[in-house]
């Protein structure tokens, strides 16, 4: 869907990006992750064709992003910027009225459009309302809403849940889910990271222009840290268990607690299943033996030299 080739951004001899690289799949949900500053809303606005690179390439769709083709390229692109305007003195229907003329339908196709949106992002009862009578999370599921009034294949959304109270995040991210599940590929950054992980198939870490590092989360976690971590519980035979793991060459380390053993296993995850099967083989009675989520505030702790401010 999406790749971008050796990216950089100058301004005099300061590299706002950085020879950045990335393929982001079609239905993908791509993190974006990095400090203040680290070039995170550049690299959005160079993909969003709102700012002209200084090196390297982007292509959509197999096809290069350049000033010819630019009115196609825009048509496949939803952008949503960390601050946007919501002309103040119109009701819902009318903003949403406004950029559906922009973008060129008619009559009877506007009303359709603007119901299907409006019911996609839970606005249906405000339509009559003045735009600066909405909240803070509404106003952002508003212009989410005109993001998707063309039908783009692409949503570049930055900071989508910033300054929103905890319900309204919550919508957000089921509204994230549901345009998943329509098949939109979606480009997030975010200061909440747990809630990145929850979402996101995979994720960028930038800091400094630069991509540190890029996977899913676990694959992240498993290349900063050389190990997953695992918890297993068993029935009675913990000391056993532990006997045994601590023989296994690719166990790093092996920590009792009071219900589960937990274990950093350093060999690839895919070789978990053969772990599991040698515990079994060896007549130790496992009830869980579960990889341990990681939190996604750690991996960029873990990645970044904190300089990116």
């Amino acid at each position: 869907m999406l790749k971008i080739e050796n990216l950089t951004k100058k301004y005099g001899k300061f590299k706002a990006v950085d020879n950045i690289s990335l393929e982001i799949n079609e239905g993908e949900i791509f993190g974006f992750v990095g400090p203040n500053g680290a070039g995170k809303t550049t690299t959005f606005k160079m993909i969003s064709t709102l700012l002209k690179a200084t090196s390297g390439n982007i292509y959509l769709d197999g096809t290069e992003i350049n000033h010819k083709n630019l009115k196609k390229v825009r048509s496949n692109i939803g952008y949503m910027p960390d601050f946007f305007g919501v002309y103040d003195k119109l009701k819902v229907n009318e903003y949403m009225d406004f950029y559906s003329d922009i973008a060129g339908f008619n009559r009877s196709e506007k009303v359709s459009i603007i119901k299907d949106l409006l019911e996609l992002v839970d606005l249906t009862n405000k339509k009559n309302a003045y735009v600066d009578s909405l909240s803070r999370g509404m106003k952002q599921r508003l212009c989410l809403a005109r993001c998707l009034i063309h039908n783009p294949k692409l949503l570049i959304l930055d900071e989508p849940a910033s300054g929103m109270d905890p319900r309204a995040r919550v919508q957000m991210k089921e509204i994230l889910r549901e345009l998943k599940k329509m098949g939109k590929t979606i480009i997030i950054s975010s200061h909440i990271l747990p809630e990145l992980s929850e979402l996101c198939t995979n994720i960028g870490i930038i800091e400094g222009g630069k991509i540190v590092v890029n996977g899913s989360v676990e694959e992240i976690m498993h290349r900063a840290k050389g190990a997953s971590v695992i918890r297993i519980e068993v029935l009675g035979e913990k000391e056993k268990c532990i006997r045994f793991l601590k023989e296994e060459p690719l166990i790093k380390s092996v920590i009792e607690e009071e219900r589960y053993i937990e274990i950093e296993f350093s060999g690839e995850l895919k070789e978990v299943s053969n772990l599991v099967k040698r515990v079994l083989d060896a007549n130790i009675p496992v009830i869980s033996f579960k990889p341990i989520e990681n939190n996604l505030e750690d991996i960029f702790m873990e990645v970044t030299r904190g300089d990116g401010e």
